[in-house]
């Protein structure tokens, strides 16, 4: 959700990024388009940034992913910190530090750069949308339905609210998703708040839709398609077993406005987002990656971060996912370079 056109952002504003799934950090990791299922390959990984710093800074928690108008690529860390990486080697440029009204740290978690290069981003705390100017000062902020405030001022779980954000086609619709369910909603069942642009580039409330997520997943992040499609990941963690994480792609074009609907328990007349599996990351290639702790497959991750930086010569979407290594020894910071055919 970064641009009054996603399909200019592809092309001519992320055109100088093409380079993210071309270049990349070229190491032992490397390798050329391995399948993970029909609709997606993965190209290559990397651990560059893993367990380092930048100007007496921790690079990694990060949470969200978004290309720069100067090709440049923005990494938001759930920590209050938003870096601007080199496209090609990853390695930082800059950090910039956020906060609340107050002064407060965010739990930063969604991330959108807007066509005039401000950042609108989502915390978890409240949960809140900010917009923000490059350089981190507080520009606006946008109303958030209370059924979707933490409780007990709303119906949501802590840490379990805006995780993604992103723009639909024609920079007029911003989609932020929630990460599990609120109270009074079946398990599994997961809101999705969508906001109208208006005049001075604020944004008022709009329609809502459910989503249906995998057993025992939640929403990390979602990323829309140059069509008005999403790309959305499902992510969880069993101890001892390691993480899943599936890519879909969702529809939410005919599902049903749920924001007059209280509670999504019993309500079969409500159309959700339609959803078909491109992967589970599980199933593509390892490429030599080593885990620190058990994983289903050595190249998995804590992912969370999600963007689109382009088409590729077959016109497959060019994805980039990060995960987030919570500052933990035993999870790593890992750049993933996927092809998606959608």
């Amino acid at each position: 959700m970064r641009l009054r056109t996603v399909l200019a952002t592809l092309t001519a504003g992320l055109a100088a990024a093409a380079s993210l799934a071309a270049a990349g950090p070229a190491d032992a990791n490397s390798a050329s388009g391995k399948a993970c299922s029909p609709s997606v390959s993965i190209d290559r990984f990397s651990d560059a940034l893993d367990k380092t710093t930048y100007d007496g800074t921790f690079v990694g928690n990060f949470s969200a992913l978004a290309v720069d108008g100067d090709g440049s690529l923005a990494a938001l860390e759930d920590r209050s910190s938003l870096f601007d990486l080199d496209p090609r080697t990853l390695q930082p440029r800059r950090a910039v530090r956020l906060a609340d009204e107050k002064g407060a740290d965010l739990d930063s978690e969604g991330l959108v750069i807007d066509a005039d290069g401000t950042r609108l981003i989502t915390s978890e705390t409240e949960p809140s949308v900010r917009r923000y100017s490059a350089d981190g000062r507080i520009l606006d902020r946008l109303p958030v339905p209370s059924s979707l405030l933490v409780a007990p001022a709303g119906r949501a779980t802590a840490n379990q609210t805006f995780e993604g954000l992103t723009l639909l086609p024609g920079g007029h619709t911003l989609v932020a998703s929630m990460e599990d369910a609120i109270s009074g909603d079946s398990t599994g069942i997961v809101r999705f708040q969508t906001w109208q642009r208006t005049k001075g580039d604020h944004f008022r409330l709009s329609a809502q839709y459910a989503y249906r997520t995998d057993t025992g997943l939640g929403v990390p992040e979602v990323q829309a398609t140059p069509d008005g499609r999403l790309l959305v990941l499902e992510r969880g963690f069993t101890p001892g077993v390691g993480n899943t994480v599936r890519l879909y792609l969702a529809d939410p074009r005919h599902a049903t406005d749920t924001s007059g609907i209280e509670n999504l328990t019993g309500q079969p007349d409500v159309r959700l987002i339609k959803k078909t599996l491109l992967t589970d990351i599980a199933s593509c290639p390892s490429l030599g990656a080593t885990a620190r702790q058990p994983q289903p497959n050595p190249l998995l991750d804590n992912i969370e971060g999600m963007t689109i930086t382009g088409r590729d010569h077959r016109g497959r979407l060019k994805v980039l996912l990060v995960s987030d290594d919570n500052q933990n020894p035993a999870q790593t910071t890992r750049f993933y370079y996927l092809r998606v055919r959608v």
